[in-house]
């Protein structure tokens, strides 16, 4: 049985890749800052990636063949107000797990994000140069340099996300359901593009790439974009709640404080050609997070939290 190390395992991306893995036959550690997992299906531990010095001693006493590296600073305000604490965490941290990947041999597959464009012209590829606009965007892609020079044969993914979280309030889509369930009024932007990926296909992608041993820099979302406003009545009819209740507005004439990049849709020919199959779709995503609702997995994500 093979071992999978997922950091960041208490966040949306994290727990549910690594129950996921399990689910699958790995033999999974999860690491979590300071929210403790119970009651999971993988062994979890508290692991604090500030302690940078720790994380090779550690990495290696586990000796996983893959690590996927999900944890981050990703809160995009805290991030502008603790640049030094996003430095660590976004750049330095995931330096250090590279470094200790490629020590002991195991794959390796960083978590990165299309937040290093600046969104002025979308359809961004593998290959066009990012432009970060704010510190969570600029530590993200330092993070990324720095991954690929501790460990050439690493694999980066840039992610955009959505799905049901043990807190119920990390993804988009829980926005949109838990505020139009509760008959809430709430803003959704139509000058906001980008192309958001069920976390359960990310999930799935991800085990995949590991499976063929990609290399280098992937685009991993979904094939299509929308404008938030336009995922919000999506997410809406889906659930049978009220539409009306979005407002469609343009961010561009609200937006204060960090700057929001506005077109992120993504190009994910480079990662469909690697994988020689199409990327699953917007309605294919938003069917999954419906069925997954239906089966419990809310319930069973939030009962995973100590």
């Amino acid at each position: 049985m093979k071992k999978l190390l997922v950091t960041g395992a208490s966040g949306l991306l994290g727990l549910n890749l690594a129950l996921k893995a399990a689910d699958l036959g790995w033999d999974v550690t999860g690491w979590s800052g300071r929210r403790a997992l119970a009651r999971v299906p993988f062994n979890a531990e508290q692991v604090d990636l500030v302690n940078l010095g720790d994380i090779l001693a550690r990495v290696a006493a586990l000796s996983p063949d893959l690590v996927i590296h999900c944890a981050a600073l990703a809160d995009i305000d805290k991030a502008e107000q603790h640049p030094a604490l996003a430095e660590k965490l976004n750049a330095q941290a995931p330096e250090a797990l590279a470094d200790a990947a490629r020590k002991i041999g195991a794959q390796l597959i960083h978590i990165s994000t299309d937040a290093v464009f600046d969104g002025t012209r979308g359809d961004y590829r593998e290959t066009d140069e990012p432009n970060p606009i704010s510190v969570y965007a600029r530590t993200k892609l330092a993070g990324e340099r720095a991954v690929f020079a501790a460990y050439p044969q690493a694999a980066a993914a840039r992610v955009n996300f959505y799905g049901w979280s043990p807190t119920g309030q990390r993804s988009l889509a829980e926005f949109f359901y838990t505020h139009l369930r509760s008959e809430h009024t709430v803003n959704g932007f139509t000058d906001v593009f980008f192309s958001p990926l069920y976390v359960g296909h990310l999930a799935d992608i991800l085990l995949k790439m590991a499976e063929q041993r990609l290399e280098g820099l992937y685009h991993v979302f979904c094939p299509q974009a929308t404008s938030k406003y336009a995922f919000g009545v999506s997410v809406a009819r889906l659930f049978g709640l009220d539409e009306s209740l979005i407002n469609p507005v343009a961010l561009q004439e609200l937006q204060t404080g960090t700057l929001r990049s506005l077109n992120l849709s993504m190009n994910t020919d480079k990662l469909q050609a690697a994988l020689d199959e199409p990327l699953p779709g917007e309605a294919d995503g938003l069917q999954a997070f419906h069925a997954d609702w239906q089966a419990g997995l809310p319930d069973r994500l939030v009962a995973s939290i100590a």
